[in-house]
């Protein structure tokens, strides 16, 4: 008992038991990380997909970002990212890009579902990323859009606006309008993170919270602006603008008729 009490006070007892410690939590938040993965990613591809995209790649792709895209002096290396990436950056007619600028713009989509699909799979042959989500997390009907709206307000309105209407950034960036935006693109541009967006991984916002922020866009955008003119969706600070220009003018306009009788 004697020795066994002397090998408890050794001290690399307490480094051992620190190290177990982080080696159980990793293990954990490992496991639930590959869970939430799982359960949001389920999109495979074929051989024949990944062969088909390279050629698309190559012959529309490859001149900025490089063969094999591991990048250039024009384009960043689209290894790890994801096929969530591709399917969002091309379905939305971002890329190929029209011209250079702060940031890449939407625009008509030039390639079809097949084509962007065949993409996809051949930048993720690349590497490990976000894949394209299942269509299960995708139902806004089964998500909670009171709860959606909680975690869209302190998570994206700072740059989005509290209505989803976007706004202005420095540098000539912006943030832009969710509204019309599909429910796919929306879950895919949280964690892939493109423009200027953070990444939104399922450590930090876990599947089911995606698809309740997108059942609360999805709710907001059948509603409209139930109030008529919505003056941007920036609030009181439009709202009082236009009182305040409205005010003044009548105000002017007044002192002008009182002006013209007196004389």
């Amino acid at each position: 008992m004697k020795a066994l009490s002397q090998r408890r006070r050794h001290p690399l007892a307490a480094f051992a038991l620190l190290l177990m410690a982080l080696l159980v939590t990793g293990g954990i938040y490992a496991a639930a990380s590959t869970a939430n993965e799982a359960q949001a990613q389920t999109t495979t591809f074929t051989a024949d997909d990944v062969e088909e995209g390279s050629k698309l790649f190559s012959a529309n792709c490859a001149s900025c970002h490089g063969m094999g895209a591991t990048g250039s002096d024009a384009a960043p290396s689209l290894v790890g990212v994801g096929a969530a990436s591709v399917d969002f950056q091309v379905g939305t007619g971002r890329m190929p890009m029209q011209m250079d600028g702060p940031q890449a713009q939407a625009k008509p989509v030039q390639f079809t579902d097949e084509q962007i699909r065949q993409m996809a799979a051949y930048v993720a042959s690349l590497g490990a990323g976000p894949a394209i989500p299942s269509e299960e997390i995708l139902d806004a009907s089964a998500g909670d859009a009171s709860k959606g709206g909680e975690l869209f307000r302190v998570n994206c309105a700072m740059c989005h606006n509290a209505a989803a209407a976007g706004g202005a950034l420095t540098g000539g960036k912006f943030a832009p309008s969710i509204d019309g935006t599909s429910e796919q693109h929306i879950y895919e541009a949280m964690v892939t993170g493109p423009q200027n967006m953070p990444v939104f991984s399922d450590a930090n916002i876990a599947p089911e919270d995606k698809q309740d922020i997108i059942a609360f866009l999805k709710t907001i955008e059948e509603q409209g602006s139930p109030g008529g003119a919505e003056l941007g969706s920036l609030g009181p600070v439009s709202e009082g603008l236009f009182i305040w220009v409205a005010g003044l003018g009548v105000v002017i306009a007044f002192t002008v008729w009182l002006t013209s009788r007196s004389s």
